[in-house]
């Protein structure tokens, strides 16, 4: 009886074990999914799995000996190769709302519908990045820092041809802009259509580095995007946009707990489940210039 009860404490704890192991095997896979490292992830097994089952079959003592040895070292290896992943774990982790104002956050998302809808008409191109929990500083190559109340007038002047810091684009922390002229890091991915400008995948690009909101203005077509969590949106109208934005932005006022942001991790990550890109409406036809009329 005692060797029964002896075994049975060793089999469940044996079993809460690979529970464990086995969720933090999954969710680490789920992590690393549809970023950079994910080719290296499967490199890396694809290679090990080969090796073991040489050195099983071949009974090879020295390169198993190795293996045993160098486990250390592959584990610095992953957090190098991860780092950027880690890092913007522990930086959401770090970055939770507290305290948020849903008037200021409505006003915000009101400007920026407005000035998507007046750059729109006269096809200016705009590159609108929403902050959230994660800083966009060490994302991006931030260009001047502005620092003012974000109204449409302003967005429209930074975005305004030839203007010195309308290339790149803004960073919208809360009621504020906080930096223009920013360079987005572009995406890796190699499925997206070869049309597919400059200002979108640097969109896609810093959604999938971050849980930021970025809002694109197409100058060739004049059709409001926006990208987030690594799946672009295309030819949205404005109300659409609103009822993003306001699902997305307005919902950490709601849900402060970490509990809720653990879950948002595991169940969300920057890699879309369906396609990159969404096209809502294919873009408007250029108007033609009305004939001259005759003398």
């Amino acid at each position: 009886m005692w060797f029964d009860w002896l075994d049975f404490e060793d089999g469940w704890r044996h079993a809460v074990e690979i529970l464990i192991l086995a969720v933090l095997i999954y969710y680490a896979l789920r992590i690393v999914r549809g970023t950079r490292g994910w080719p290296v992830v499967i490199g890396f097994f694809v290679v090990l799995l080969a090796v073991v089952a040489a050195t099983t079959i071949l009974d090879l003592k020295v390169l198993r000996w190795l293996l045993g040895s160098a486990s250390v070292f592959i584990v610095f290896g992953a957090l190098v190769i991860f780092q950027p992943e880690l890092r913007r774990m522990l930086a959401e982790l770090g970055n939770l709302p507290l305290f948020a104002s849903a008037s200021e956050q409505r006003e915000s998302i009101e400007v920026i519908i407005q000035t998507c809808e007046r750059l729109a008409d006269v096809r200016i191109g705009a590159l609108i990045a929403i902050e959230q929990s994660i800083q966009l500083q060490e994302a991006v190559e931030c260009g001047i820092k502005v620092d003012c109340e974000v109204t449409a007038e302003m967005l429209e002047t930074i975005f305004f041809p030839n203007n010195a810091v309308h290339d790149g684009g803004v960073i919208v922390k809360g009621d504020r802009i906080a930096y223009a002229a920013c360079i987005y890091p572009l995406t890796q991915r190699s499925d997206l259509n070869k049309s597919l400008g400059t200002r979108h995948r640097a969109a896609i690009g810093l959604s999938e580095e971050t849980d930021a909101i970025v809002v694109v203005v197409s100058e060739e077509t004049g059709m409001i995007s926006y990208a987030h969590k690594g799946q672009l949106v295309r030819g949205v109208t404005p109300e659409e946009l609103r009822a993003f934005l306001t699902s997305v932005i307005l919902r950490p006022v709601k849900t402060h707990g970490m509990v809720k942001w653990l879950r948002s991790q595991f169940r969300e990550r920057n890699h879309p489940a369906g396609p990159a890109v969404i096209t809502r409406r294919e873009p408007r036809p250029a108007s033609k210039p009305a004939p001259k009329s005759g003398p």
